[in-house]
């Protein structure tokens, strides 16, 4: 192993331990976000976090193919991101006003 193998490893496992605080700290807000966009911007930052921890593990174990399967969550988790931002704004739009939803000029 070279040096430059080594300090990799070191940063790699670094980083795994950066993402598994980070990791904790996601599923904290997602259960106690209170409101549903602090919720969906959690699961969204949890998407993420999966798919840096499997481009790690990748470099880790020095097997890219896990990297496709990162790819595959990333536009997972993007898709998803999109259709629960989606499901939020046509609530608000069904609420109205006058009933928790936002208010929009209407000329």
């Amino acid at each position: 192993m070279t040096p430059m193998n080594g300090f990799l490893q070191i940063c790699i496992e670094i980083g795994m331990v950066i993402l598994l605080a980070s990791f904790v700290l996601t599923v904290w807000r997602l259960l106690k976000g209170p409101t549903l966009p602090d919720r969906i911007v959690a699961l969204d930052l949890f998407g993420l976090l999966a798919v840096a921890f499997i481009a790690l593990y990748s470099l880790w174990d020095s097997k890219p193919v896990f990297l496709d399967a990162a790819i595959a969550l990333a536009l997972v988790a993007f898709f998803g991101t999109v259709a629960y931002a989606r499901f939020v704004e046509q609530r608000g739009r069904d609420l109205g006003p006058d009933r928790g939803g936002p208010a929009h000029d209407r000329d």
